[in-house]
């Protein structure tokens, strides 16, 4: 009998030197560092050069590096046609992302060359113009025209000016560096494993980071993060109109949700069995950027709903340790930078392609075709029986 490992869990596809999770201790390293000792102190810069060159730049590396992104900002004009397009039938910000990528390949100068060095540019032209077609797509669908990029702004705040050209607050700089830092890679997850395996046949870097923009777009994957920030918001709202306290009306919302068996939003996690990292590094994130705005409310009734649910959980379904995850506090710092909840999973995808790049360098090293086999569970023996005379 042949053991099946649905969804490939617990199999071990390849090595590498990107990131190490271990979900029973709560623990995520990224090329050497804790996330704790990462993410809040470097720029995004500086951890996209980490991943791809196994080093942190020093100053000159990290000014060439820096300075290659802003020269690439700019979108080619068949781009803008195409996502003014979509803007025109109101698709899905993901979907406006993903057709604005591939169209990429227009403008690649070097199409033809697949040498490390030549996919290396290749991926700074690609990660410098996510944040601008992202930004350009939001702006068309709210009637605006997109703001041209800076040319002196970092990765991160330069993708907040773009969005209402305003000099961005560096509260919300630094909240949204922590946050691209610390989604930037995360083991062997599906739109990694979708970038490796399309990279598996020696296919072009573009098709391999579309095709895992295709997978993010999956509420199982990354689509989570606008619903858990609804359900602060509609907790807060019952309270507002209520006479019960933020954590009164939150226990109300999860009971209900538990007697439906709905999915929680910003609970639980498929590797992690004790606290999701991410969400403890984004949790001091989102409370020194509220501190900093002047909007701790928020912050202290998003804690009050936090707890309530996991006393809920724990009641619920005892010794299963379902904790707080990511999108719990990728929600909250998210909008406390300014964002709204439906480009959510595009900004995660803005810092996940860094990632997606290194591992996809990684794949074209190893140079293993990804080829999992299967168990057949169809029948035998059949016989053919023409047309005329099937029933």
């Amino acid at each position: 009998m042949v053991e099946i490992s649905r969804g490939l869990r617990d199999v071990t596809l390849t090595e590498t030197r990107l990131s190490m999770i271990d979900g029973m201790a709560g623990k995520l390293v990224i090329a050497g560092f804790t996330l704790e000792e990462l993410a809040p102190k470097a720029t995004h810069e500086e951890v996209i050069y980490l991943l791809w060159y196994d080093h942190l730049p020093n100053k000159t590396e990290l000014e060439a590096f820096r300075q290659s992104f802003i020269e690439n900002r700019h979108l080619p004009a068949t781009t803008m046609t195409v996502l003014r397009a979509a803007a025109e039938r109101k698709l899905p910000p993901m979907d406006a992302l993903r057709m604005g990528v591939d169209t990429l390949s227009l403008v690649d100068p070097e199409i033809e060359n697949t040498s490390t060095e030549a996919d290396l540019r290749r991926a700074v032209r690609l990660l410098g113009r996510f944040p601008t077609i992202v930004a350009s797509y939001w702006r068309l669908t709210q009637g605006q025209e997109p703001i041209a990029p800076s040319t002196t702004l970092g990765h991160a705040a330069n993708f907040l000016y773009m969005l209402d050209g305003k000099e961005p607050n560096p509260a919300a700089v630094r909240g949204l560096e922590t946050y691209l830092n610390t989604v930037i890679d995360h083991g062997m997850n599906n739109s990694t494993f979708t970038a490796r395996s399309i990279a598996s046949t020696r296919s072009d870097m573009v098709s391999a980071i579309v095709g895992a923009i295709g997978s993010l777009k999956g509420p199982l994957h990354g689509g989570a993060p606008g619903p858990a920030m609804d359900m602060v918001f509609e907790i807060r709202q019952n309270a507002a109109t209520s006479d019960k306290s933020v954590a009164q009306e939150a226990k109300i919302w999860i009971d209900n949700a538990l007697a439906r068996k709905e999915r929680l939003m910003g609970f639980g996690h498929r590797v992690y069995r004790v606290r999701d990292p991410r969400a403890d590094v984004l949790g001091g994130a989102a409370e020194q950027l509220f501190a900093q705005t002047g909007d701790m409310q928020l912050y202290t009734d998003a804690r009050a709903i936090e707890d309530v649910i996991l006393q809920a959980l724990e009641e619920y379904k005892p010794g299963r340790s379902i904790k707080t995850n990511v999108e719990f506090y990728t929600a909250l710092v998210l909008h406390g930078v300014g964002l709204d909840s439906r480009i959510f999973s595009s900004v995660f995808a803005i810092s996940r392609a860094g990632g997606w790049v290194a591992h996809i360098l990684e794949q074209y090293a190893e140079d293993e075709l990804i080829r999992p086999a299967a168990a057949y569970s169809g029948e035998y023996d059949r016989k053919w029986v023409p047309l005329a005379k099937r029933a």
